[in-house]
């Protein structure tokens, strides 16, 4: 069985030690974590945990059984399917010394619809928001420019609201 990537979306108590509970299911029975994103949803009470894995429908299987174990996990849902949408945020320093870098980037910022977010002497540093496939093609075509730095935020997801009807 070939494994797959899934997004695992967690509603938890917001309570010291809870992240922790969680990493430690992971990292105690060899899973790995590819991205992990925690915050508060709109009641300060209860958290969002995003943890994105790679596993075959056996070990997914095991993943989700462990974690619905975890006394402070409220909910959990496999946000891997067409129904969810799922974000990456990253920010790029980028060289941009020369004039021709500079148009290079700017070029790319408008296709990808990023945004230039700061702008040194020798640098910029752009933000730009999407898929984890969207965000590392522009990151290699910015790569021949020369990345100074990235980071990322990995991956969240919430699921498309329901139509009536």
């Amino acid at each position: 069985m070939k494994a797959e990537k899934h997004t695992l979306t967690m509603l938890v108590d917001n309570e010291p030690g809870v992240l922790s509970r969680v990493a430690g299911l992971f990292s105690g029975r060899g899973f790995n974590i590819d991205s992990l994103c925690v915050a508060e949803t709109m009641d300060p009470k209860v958290s969002r945990i995003t943890v994105v894995t790679q596993a075959n429908e056996i070990l997914l299987e095991q993943i989700e059984k462990q974690l619905r174990k975890l006394i402070n996990v409220i909910k959990l849902r496999d946000m891997t399917g067409d129904r969810a949408i799922r974000r990456e945020l990253c920010l790029i320093c980028v060289n941009a010394q020369s004039s021709e870098n500079r148009d290079e980037i700017n070029r790319l910022v408008n296709f990808f619809r990023a945004s230039v977010i700061d702008v040194g002497p020798e640098y910029y540093i752009i933000e730009t928001v999407g898929s984890q496939e969207k965000i590392s093609a522009f990151i290699s075509l910015l790569k021949p420019l020369g990345i100074k730095k990235i980071a990322r935020t990995g991956a969240i997801a919430l699921y498309r609201e329901q139509g009536k009807g």
